[in-house]
Order: C-alpha cells, then structure tokens, then sequence
C-alpha cells in the first residue's frame, strides 16, 4: 500500500511541476515586434520569385553536370 501511495504522490508532483512550467513559459511570452530593418525597401533577394527561379536553374545545372559524366554505350 505505502509503494501505490508514494507513485501517486510522485505522478501528482510531477504533473504539478510541468504545470508551474507550462504558465512559466505561457508568461514569456509578451507579444514584443521588434523591426530591425532601418530602410522599409525590399531587396532583390528576398522575392520568393528570384529563390524559385534561383532554385530550377540549380537543379538544371545539377542535372547537367551529373548526366555529361555518364559514357553512352552505343
């Protein structure tokens, strides 16, 4: 009966901790924006566009360079 008694103090501490813990971590949380951009244009680089275009042409090279590797056998 004593073992049955401490586990249940021990599952009620533990779940009492990670309780404290949780409201812990939930009041961190202030909501603070902080813009560290001084100039409020956009550069070229940061068009989801240009990373699209960026990534194909990549992939296009990558093909390239590993099929011109390849000997033919005919």
């Amino acid at each position: 009966m004593k073992k049955i008694v401490s586990r249940s103090w021990l599952r009620f501490a533990t779940m009492l901790l990670l309780t404290c813990y949780s409201v812990i971590t939930f009041a961190q949380d202030k909501g603070v924006d902080i813009d560290i951009n001084l100039k409020k244009e956009s550069a070229w680089y940061q068009s989801p566009v240009v990373w699209v275009i960026g990534g194909a042409v990549f992939i296009l090279l990558l093909v390239a360079l590993l099929r011109g590797g390849e000997k033919r056998s005919a």
